[in-house]
């Protein structure tokens, strides 16, 4: 038989979780004392350190890490962020402390509206340079695959600038990078008196535009945002030219948003704070992945969601950051993880499928990543843990001590 060649090996890992697919949400498919090996930036081999040497031939070239006992998982799959944006919006952060809702600031024509004003501003190279920095942070705290929206130009012209920009990511020696079209965050300023012109703009110049630029498109179904009537056509139209469908939904109120993502068959529904059981079911039925923002809670101080009723209804859950400048400036992946865990009802082990494989599964990627598997990607997380009981427990620090993207040593 012949050898299994690696280009790329840990050994000396003392807890590897693996989150198999194949498993429950419970059992992470933990080995102790245990190696891996990847080539070509996919795992070939998974067993007992002991013997990594007897069943794998690692060229004297290959990268080898000694993990040192250390704990070993899946890199986090952020599956939702909007990275891309000048400015920040600290002053709204603090205004919402002092009793004005977020709500009341959209209304005021301020919340996405200034981040709007603030990116058409900027040229690409500034763009470029703030979202090179956040994906560093984002990387340096665990994400190996990071979803992009658009969502701060909201014209044809600035649209197409932040997708310039996460192209730019794309070739990057960082976090795997995915874009998303999500020109229907809000309707912008100079439409404000002229909504079904905007939708025009978006249904038949944008979708057509960016189509071959962006793997998803999302809309903000919610008060303040986008109707139902209107998430439905775009999302429609969206569906016909290929893209596959995400929705912010029932994050504010209770949108319907839930109830359209179960009908067009959405992969992701994100935010779902304010949703019924009827409609939870719905979603299960339809095997939409509910996508949890715990830091938006966090930050703007509401009720976090219970993930036991998700669960009930059979819904798969993902964790994802909801990095933005207005009402999550936070990349740190790990700190959703622990709110999840303190906050929304999900177990460690739960909380730790749902941002790896949950975040895979929400971008439609779980036979790629998400989990540590032969034949998948070779992104995993190196901590400075023994366990990985010690996430969630360990607040405020970050555990990261090395990062591996596609067999690739990234810090």
């Amino acid at each position: 038989m012949n050898p299994i060649v690696a280009d790329f090996a840990v050994t000396n890992i003392g807890q590897l979780v693996r989150v198999p697919a194949a498993r429950p949400a419970q059992d992470l498919g933990l080995l102790r004392d245990a190696g891996l090996a990847a080539q070509g930036g996919r795992i070939v081999w998974i067993g007992a350190a002991q013997d990594l040497a007897r069943y794998v031939l690692v060229p004297s070239e290959a990268t080898v890490l000694d993990a040192e006992g250390a704990l070993a998982t899946p890199g986090f799959v952020d599956s939702h962020t909007h990275l891309v944006y000048a400015g920040q919006r600290a002053h709204e952060f603090h205004e919402r402390l002092s009793g004005l809702s977020y709500g009341e600031q959209l209304g005021q024509g301020r919340g996405i509206h200034s981040t709007v004003a603030a990116t058409r501003a900027a040229s690409e190279g500034e763009l470029i340079g703030l979202a090179e920095r956040r994906l560093r942070s984002c990387l340096a705290h665990g994400s190996t695959t990071v979803e992009i929206k658009t969502g701060y130009g909201l014209d044809l012209a600035s649209e197409a600038r932040s997708l310039a920009v996460i192209e730019a990511l794309q070739g990057q020696a960082g976090p795997r990078v995915v874009a998303t079209f999500m020109g229907a965050h809000v309707i912008p300023a100079e439409y404000r008196g002229s909504r079904a012109a905007y939708m025009r703009l978006l249904i038949d110049e944008m979708l057509p535009a960016f189509r071959v630029r962006a793997s998803f498109c999302d809309v903000f179904c919610d008060e303040g945002a986008f109707s139902v009537e209107e998430s439905r056509a775009l999302l429609r139209r969206a569906r016909d030219l290929g893209y596959r469908l995400k929705i912010h939904a029932n994050q504010l109120a209770a949108s319907g948003g839930a109830e359209l993502a179960a009908e067009l068959g959405c992969l992701s529904a994100d935010h779902l704070d304010h949703v019924s059981k009827a409609e939870l079911e719905a979603l299960g039925r339809a095997g939409v992945v509910a996508t949890l923002l715990p830091g938006c809670s966090m930050t703007l101080r509401e009720p976090y969601p219970s993930a036991k009723p998700f669960l009930a209804a059979g819904v798969p859950i993902a964790l994802a950051s909801d990095f933005n400048p207005g009402t999550c400036a936070c990349e740190n992946m790990q700190l959703m993880l622990t709110l999840a865990v303190l906050n929304m009802d999900l177990s460690v082990e739960q909380a730790l499928r749902a941002a790896t494989l949950g975040g895979a599964m929400a971008l439609g990627m779980q036979r790629e990543v998400g989990s540590l598997e032969l034949g998948k990607r070779a992104d995993l997380l190196l901590w400075d843990a023994e366990s990985y009981l010690e996430l969630g427990y360990r607040l405020g620090t970050n555990l990261v001590r090395r990062v591996i993207v596609d067999g690739r040593v990234r810090l």
